[in-house]
């Protein structure tokens, strides 16, 4: 072979290469969205799930924080016949505060009994006094209280569509939130496990923490009613693209949305009068279609095996959602 050719020859060999080299390094970059794949979530109608896909589908190309807020009680777990967090509480006074004289547990069981007295257990001071019934607490004490109680009673009670689309969400490149009225502490430990989120993804009512307790100071805003709109910009600080909740005291939050409104088990017996804006006149589930929310429903239903420390209080039952 002479120089010429030998000259073609590595020439040729060198393009090969090259070529090789180039579509070596094509391959090792990921197709856009080729790793966001959407599972349906069984139980929900075809109807529903393509409705959920699609609205992903169009985010997989968003450079921007995606952001999706969950209510706690009644979206993601059960409440009947009682929310985890009156349970908690009736539950630990029964068990260290109730026969007792010392100071600590008179303070303690006259806080539990104006809140029966009170009654209205979705009312800001109802909730602002399970905070004061937790002040002077370790937060690690708090999470361990629901912990157990959830252990206990509630094991199970999580809606298994909305822990698949939950999966789905991170599958998606979002950030999950559970924004919830119950005290904050109370709530991390149980839902961060079962829904595998950070804790400080799980935002409820705070107070402040001095000197290693709970105090009774507590933090604005409020997660209730229009107060779980402004936790949003005030804790979240975007605007999220999916928001789901179950009840009148989640309308506001769930008008943060931007994109993809979820309501779970909404009432369809009560219409709601003017002191509910822009509900009124319409029940929950009426009032949701109307808006285009996207309606679904999870069996929600008191297991007679388990018994509950809330009914000897007289706390009110919350209604069962038979799917």
């Amino acid at each position: 072979m002479n120089s010429t050719q030998q000259d073609k020859s590595n020439k040729n060999i060198h393009s090969i290469y090259r070529f090789l080299f180039i579509i070596l390094l094509v391959s090792s970059y990921p197709v856009s969205g080729s790793s966001q794949t959407y599972r349906k979530i069984s139980g929900w109608t075809d109807e529903t799930n393509n409705r959920i896909e699609s609205f992903l589908n169009t985010t997989i190309t968003m450079n921007i924080r995606k952001v999706a807020v969950f209510d706690g009680d009644g979206t993601v777990i059960g409440q009947t016949p009682y929310y985890l967090a009156d349970e908690a509480l009736y539950r630990y006074a029964d068990k260290y505060y109730k026969g007792r004289k010392d100071p600590q547990a008179v303070s303690k069981l006259a806080i539990l009994n104006r809140m029966v007295k009170d009654g209205n257990n979705v009312g800001k001071a109802y909730v602002e006094d399970r905070v004061h019934f937790l002040s002077g607490m370790t937060p690690a004490e708090i999470m361990d209280m629901g912990y157990e109680c959830y252990l206990d009673s509630y094991q199970g009670k999580f809606y298994p569509e909305m822990k698949q689309l939950i999966a789905n969400l991170k599958e998606y490149g979002f950030e999950v939130w559970i924004l919830t009225a119950s005290p904050e502490f109370l709530y991390q430990k149980f839902l961060a496990e079962e829904l595998g989120l950070p804790d400080t993804q799980i935002l409820g009512v705070k107070s402040v923490v001095a000197n290693g307790v709970l105090t009774d100071e507590i933090i604005m805003p409020i997660p209730q009613d229009d107060g779980k709109a402004n936790v949003i910009p005030t804790f979240i600080k975007t605007r999220p693209l999916v928001v789901g909740g179950n009840s009148r005291g989640d309308m506001d939050m769930l008008n943060q949305s931007c994109g993809l409104k979820i309501v779970v088990n909404p009432d369809d017996a009560t219409v709601r009068g003017k002191e509910d804006g822009a509900m009124s006149g319409y029940t929950v589930k009426q009032y949701w279609e109307k808006e285009g929310a996207v309606i679904v429903r999870c069996n929600d239903v008191p297991d007679p095996e388990t018994k509950f420390h809330t009914e000897s209080w007289k706390i009110r039952t919350n209604k069962p959602n038979p799917r």
